[in-house]
């Protein structure tokens, strides 16, 4: 194992790396240094100005992956970036070729991430329930737009929802493995947090499509309001109507699921709003 220190701050890998470009940024304030991606990413200031840098081909310490592996798969999320570009999508501001290795520039985003793995989330949960209506309905959006654009999501969890306490602003990160239709499963178990995963996703063979987002999209309403993957009525704080559009979303069958994230999306707002 290897001790960094760039900037003051510390950080292990398993093998020395040349990390000379990152005062072109500007100076380091932080790292995240315990993804299992074999990312290595760095929170850097230049002036009044903080950038987010994801870097690929250092050999991270918790890394589940090749840095070959790694270099490739962070230059073929540049283009998703750019494809689903949105005002709730994180900013991807530069991409670039670096010595042994590959880097992405992203906006700096002041907030917390709703991951179950992160100390804000409990925060998270113990919103407001109008507050959190909010960062829903922001995240269903997103979902509208990816799907508009022909994507497939893919791996979306908590963990890539971001939320700032002061400003209230919801964003949505982490988007590498979203994908063009059509998309099939050649894994058996795909990438992904199980409380987020539809059936399917486990399934060789099986089409991953817009019904699968429809039930992603109403575990992380279970998420959200209550119930995790238990799905329970006792832990959902929002209305019964709300939990019988939610339930419904994540049917084990496809058929039985709303058929489009739009139709789940007007279901879900009419009971929000009282239409019918």
């Amino acid at each position: 194992m290897i001790t960094k220190i760039i900037d003051g701050v510390t950080f292990e890998l398993k093998e020395e790396f040349d990390f000379n470009f990152l005062s072109e940024y500007g100076k380091v304030f932080a790292v995240f240094d315990k993804q299992d991606s074999g990312y290595l990413c760095f929170g850097i200031l230049n002036g009044n100005k903080k950038r987010f840098v994801k870097v690929a081909g250092a050999a991270t310490v918790l890394s589940n992956v090749s840095t070959d592996m790694a270099i490739t798969r962070l230059k073929s999320t540049v283009s998703v970036y750019q494809d689903l570009s949105h005002p709730s999508l994180i900013e991807i501001i530069e991409h670039k070729e670096i010595k042994n290795g590959y880097l992405t520039v992203f906006e700096w985003f002041d907030g917390d991430c709703m991951g179950k793995q992160y100390n804000s989330f409990e925060k998270f949960l113990a919103l407001p329930l109008e507050k959190k209506f909010s960062v829903y309905n922001e995240i269903l959006l997103f979902h509208i737009h990816a799907n508009k654009r022909g994507y497939i999501a893919l791996d979306f969890y908590d963990g890539c929802i971001m939320y700032d306490f002061i400003s209230e602003e919801t964003r949505i990160c982490d988007i590498e493995f979203y994908a063009k239709r059509p998309v099939i499963n050649t894994m058996g178990r795909m990438w992904g947090s199980s409380r987020y995963m539809s059936p399917e996703e486990f399934q060789l063979g099986e089409e991953i499509d817009e019904r699968s987002n429809v039930f992603q999209m109403g575990a992380t309403a279970f998420q959200l309001f209550g119930g995790g993957k238990e799905r329970s009525f006792d832990e959902w704080q929002a209305n019964e109507k709300l939990f019988t559009i939610a339930l419904k979303a994540v049917s084990t069958q496809k058929d039985d699921r709303y058929q489009s994230i739009n139709e789940y999306f007007e279901a879900w707002n009419n009971a929000i709003t009282g239409n019918s």
